[in-house]
């Protein structure tokens, strides 16, 4: 069942915490802090549809929120650690360049309320898991395992690559060892299993209309904010990044090439 008010106030809790953000970003100068709260918003999301519905709280809202719970503070640390002390991102340099004297406000409607309604549409399948009352079934079993699968890529690459980078003989180097000699972008590809799995759950509760949300994140994953995106600068700054193109799948893992 599409319960409409609760969806409603979830936009409005997304859109509450990234303007809170964005005052934040206006005080450091620095609209990268976006990134990590980025994940937060779908455990204020996921938390908003279960205490705005009024369903029996049953086993799946329970599993869905303990594991978006996991997924979404992990994925927030590690950026927090990250991105600390480096300043403001690339990304968001150019769009203050381009922008102007006019960045400042108009990067809450670019930036942080676009993030905002992005991450509420992604989160379809939470507002069906924590809704539904039937007891746990194949669906929701089947979520589990790509949960774990996602998380499992998504955290080994970060630590992996971390790892990599803090050793200064790699400097310049490419990254090919461990979950990335299987593919280009193990987070990518972990982000992509996680948020398959919590359509499962949706299923599990009888939420196929949620399918929006997985087929979104899939393509911001996969041809606008993240691999693409990522691929474009690696290819023009990394030396034997174009090699590792040739020989390493792009996103879903597999054998290296010959």
């Amino acid at each position: 069942m599409f319960d409409l008010g609760a969806y409603l106030v979830g936009l409005a809790a997304a859109a509450g915490l990234m303007t809170f953000v964005w005052v934040v970003s206006l005080i450091r100068r620095d609209a990268s802090i976006v990134d990590p709260f980025w994940s937060l918003t779908f455990i204020a999301l996921g938390t908003t549809y279960r205490f705005a519905s009024e369903t029996e709280y049953g086993a799946r809202p329970a599993v869905v929120l303990a594991l978006l719970l996991i997924w979404g503070v992990r994925l927030s640390v590690y950026l927090f650690w990250r991105n600390a002390g480096k300043g403001e991102d690339y990304r968001y340099q150019a769009m203050r360049e381009r922008q102007g004297a006019g960045f400042p406000a108009r990067s809450l409607f670019t930036v942080f309320w676009l993030q905002a309604i992005l991450a509420w549409v992604v989160s379809l399948p939470l507002l069906a898991a924590v809704d539904g009352t039937s007891a746990l079934g194949a669906f929701d079993y089947l979520g589990m395992a790509f949960w774990a699968i996602g998380i499992s890529f998504e955290a080994a690459g970060d630590f992996q690559l971390a790892r990599f980078k803090a050793d200064p003989v790699n400097q310049g180097k490419v990254m090919d060892r461990g979950v990335w000699r299987y593919t280009r972008h193990p987070n990518y590809f972990g982000d992509f299993m996680v948020w398959w799995g919590f359509y499962l759950f949706a299923l599990g509760a009888g939420g196929w209309w949620s399918v929006l949300g997985p087929l979104l994140m899939s393509v911001l994953l996969m041809r606008v904010s993240g691999a693409a995106l990522l691929e474009k600068t690696l290819t023009k700054t990394r030396e034997g990044y174009q090699e590792y193109v040739r020989t390493t799948n792009g996103f879903f893992p597999g054998p290296k090439k010959k």
